[in-house]
């Protein structure tokens, strides 16, 4: 019989039709639910995380992976009481104003909702007052914001100033990445932490979230 193991092995080739075939039949077979999302999917989404930091798994690579468990969790939510559904934390995901880049930016959204965050995705060209917003209204535990030119940076450090004139900065979290983002740049801007890609920017998520 199929087990969580096979099922994680499916979400690493992200082989769609085995993920849904495999999660069908653990949830046939009366297996817990949250088990078949943990050591099943998630699990399977934790293994192409390490490898894609080492390089062993490129971006599209990671991307049909996480569409393939996309599916899987798709099946078993319906079954679950969104009470029972868990998460680390909701996360509001976004490309500034000016840039409308947006690989990166998905393909850390799909990595945060594989890792267990429940992940709103803003998209492209998005401004600090629109970031501010969507935090208030989502109940937004931390917000992560990309830029890929340097002309766009400048839209972080306006966001977070916002954040700060509206009195929530502290209610959230605010995580930064992009190819010309650095570590100093964020200490600069007062961001609680940088990411050179989207697998480091899940832990950093999951360690800034835990505390």
């Amino acid at each position: 019989m199929a087990g969580y193991e096979d099922l994680s092995k499916a979400v690493l080739k992200g082989d769609d039709d085995q993920v849904k075939s495999l999660t069908k039949s653990l949830i046939d077979s009366g297996n817990d639910l949250l088990e078949i999302i943990n050591q099943g999917l998630i699990a399977g989404m934790d293994i192409v995380g390490a490898r894609f930091k080492k390089g062993e798994m490129f971006v599209p690579e990671v991307l049909m992976a996480a569409r393939a468990m996309s599916e899987g969790i798709n099946l078993v939510k319906p079954l679950m009481a969104e009470t029972d559904i868990p998460t680390i934390g909701k996360v509001l995901v976004g490309t500034v104003k000016g840039d409308l880049h947006d690989i990166g930016k998905n393909l850390l959204a799909m990595m945060m909702e594989g890792a267990g965050f429940t992940v709103v995705n803003l998209g492209v060209d998005i401004s600090p007052e629109q970031f501010v917003e969507a935090a208030k209204e989502q109940k937004a535990d931390m917000i992560a914001m990309s830029a890929l030119l340097t002309t766009t940076m400048v839209s972080m450090r306006d966001t977070i100033e916002l954040f700060k004139e509206e009195g929530i900065r502290d209610k959230v979290r605010i995580i930064i990445g992009g190819a010309p983002i650095s570590q100093e740049y964020a200490d600069e801007i007062g961001a609680d932490g940088f990411a050179p890609d989207a697998a480091t920017a899940c832990d950093l998520a999951k360690g800034l979230l835990a505390k």
